[in-house]
C-alpha cells in the first residue's frame, strides 16, 4: 500500500506549564469583543477573572458565559447564542472540558451562519469559515482543542450527535497542564480513559483507499501515516502518566505527559476518526447519563477484543512500543497481552468494568446495539466490519464482563 498521510490541525498550538498567560494577547489579535464560553465552576475561578481583566487591559471587552452544561444540550447552546447576540463577538474562547470547547464551536457556527444546531448535524454541513476560535482545555481528555467536531445532545431526539467540519478546528489551542492540577481523581481517570480510547481507535481505524477526493468526502479519513504518529505519541504518553496523575494530582510531570497524550490523541482522531467504542457509548450515555470518558473506556477492551483479528499487527506494534511481553512473543500473543494490560490499566484508575456497572439496564442491551449500528460516521471507521449481530455480541460481552465470549464472535 502506498504511503498516505492527512492532517487537519489548528494554525497554532501552545503547550506547556504557564502558557495560559499568553492567552489574552493571543485572543486580542482576533478582535476587541471576546466571548468566553465556560461552565459555572470555572466561571467563578480566578483564571477566568484574570483572563477577562487582562483582555480589558489590552483594550478588549470580554463577555463571560459560564452556564455551559455537561454533554452540551441544544438548549444550552441557544441560551448562549441569545446571550451573545447583542455582544456580536469577534472571537470566541472555549475554556474548560470538552463541553465548553464544543459550546464555543457550536456558537461560532451559529453566530457566523445563523440557524440552529440541527442545521449542521453530520459532516461538511458548515458552509464556510466561522469566527476565530481559541480552545483552552482544563482536563486531559477530549482533544476538542484540535478537532473538527462539536458533539451536542439533541434533547428532542434523545441522542448525542456531531457537527463535523474542518471549519470548526480552533485557530489556536492553548494547552497548559497547570490548569489540570485541580482535576479530582475520578475526572482524571475519566478524561484520560477517553484520550486513550481516542488514540487506540484512531491508530486501528479502517484505512481507506487514498483517492484524491478522500479528504473532501470524509471529515474523518481513517488510519494514515500522519495520524499514526500522533496516536503512538498519545498512547505512550498516556500509558506512563494516567495512573501517576490519578494517585497524585499534584504530580506536574504526570499532568504534563497526560495532557500531551490527550492533545496528541486529539490530533490523531481529529483526522483519522474513532470507531465502535464511541458508537456504542452514545446510546449508553443517553440511557445512563454517565460520563462519556467512563463509557468509552469501559467499552474499549471489549471493542479491542472484537477487533483483534483485524488488528493483530497494530496491537503488537503498540505492545512492543510499551515494552509489553518479551522478545520471543509473537504478534498474536502480544495482541492478547495489550488487551489484557489495557483492561488492567483502566481498572487501576477506577473505570467501570461493565455496562452493568455503568447503570445500563439488562433490557436496554438490544436497543443499545440497534442505536449504535445506526451511527454510520463511526461504524464505517471500525477496522472489522460491523453489523447488528456483532454489535449485539459486543454489547452482551460488555454488559456481562465476559471478554472471552468475543474471541469466537
Amino acid at each position: 500500500m502506498s504511503l498516505f498521510g492527512a492532517m487537519r490541525l489548528p494554525r497554532s498550538v501552545l503547550f506547556g506549564s504557564g502558557q495560559r498567560r499568553a492567552l489574552p494577547a493571543v485572543a486580542r489579535q482576533f478582535g476587541q469583543r471576546i466571548l468566553i464560553c465556560t461552565d459555572p465552576r470555572l466561571g467563578a475561578d480566578r483564571e477566568i477573572k484574570t483572563l477577562a481583566t487582562e483582555l480589558e487591559r489590552l483594550g478588549a471587552t470580554a463577555l463571560v458565559y459560564d452556564r455551559t452544561l455537561p454533554d452540551l444540550p441544544t438548549e444550552s447552546i441557544m441560551d448562549c447564542l441569545r446571550t451573545a447576540a447583542s455582544f456580536m463577538p469577534e472571537a470566541i474562547i472555549g475554556m474548560g472540558g470538552g463541553s465548553c470547547m464544543d459550546m464555543a464551536k457550536a456558537v461560532a457556527t451559529l453566530v457566523t451562519h445563523g440557524g440552529e444546531p440541527s442545521d449542521y448535524y453530520g459532516e461538511y454541513k458548515v458552509p464556510g469559515p466561522v469566527i476565530p476560535l481559541i480552545a483552552v482545555p482544563t482536563t486531559s481528555g477530549t482533544g476538542s482543542e484540535v478537532t473538527p467536531v462539536s458533539v451536542v445532545s439533541d434533547t428532542a431526539r434523545g441522542t448525542k450527535i456531531g457537527i463535523a467540519s474542518p471549519h470548526l478546528i480552533p485557530q489556536v489551542a492553548v494547552c497548559d497542564p497547570e490548569l489540570t492540577l485541580t482535576c479530582p481523581p475520578a475526572l482524571t481517570a475519566c478524561s484520560g480513559g477517553d484520550a486513550l480510547t481516542h488514540a487506540i481507535e484512531s491508530f486501528t481505524a479502517l484505512a481507506r483507499p487514498a483517492t484524491a477526493d478522500l479528504t473532501l468526502q470524509h471529515v474523518f479519513v481513517g488510519k494514515n501515516a500522519l495520524s499514526d504518529h500522533f496516536a503512538l505519541l498519545a498512547i505512550s504518553s498516556i500509558w506512563k502518566s494516567l495512573y501517576p496523575a490519578y494517585v497524585n494530582g499534584n504530580d506536574l510531570r504526570a499532568r504534563e505527559s497526560l495532557m500531551m497524550g490527550a492533545l496528541a490523541a486529539g490530533c490523531a482522531f481529529g483526522t483519522a476518526g474513532t470507531a465502535a467504542a464511541h458508537a456504542i457509548q452514545y446510546p449508553v450515555g443517553n440511557a445512563t447519563h454517565t460520563a462519556h470518558g467512563d463509557g468509552v473506556a469501559s467499552l474499549l477492551p471489549y471493542v479491542m477484543e472484537f477487533n483483534r483479528p483485524a488488528c493483530i499487527e497494530s496491537f503488537a506494534q503498540i505492545a512492543r512500543m510499551l515494552s509489553l511481553g518479551d522478545a520471543a512473543s509473537s504478534d498474536d500473543d502480544l495482541s492478547h497481552v495489550l488487551i489484557d494490560e489495557t483492561a488492567r490499566l483502566l481498572a487501576s484508575v477506577g473505570i467501570p468494568r461493565t455496562l452493568k456497572d455503568l447503570g445500563l439496564a439488562a433490557d436496554q442491551q438490544q436497543w443499545t446495539a440497534e442505536s449504535a449500528i445506526a451511527i454510520q460516521r463511526l461504524v464505517k471507521n471500525n477496522p472489522r466490519s460491523l453489523d447488528l449481530s456483532s454489535m449485539q455480541a459486543i454489547t452482551a460481552a460488555a454488559y456481562s464482563g465476559d471478554r472471552a465470549a468475543l474471541r469466537h464472535a
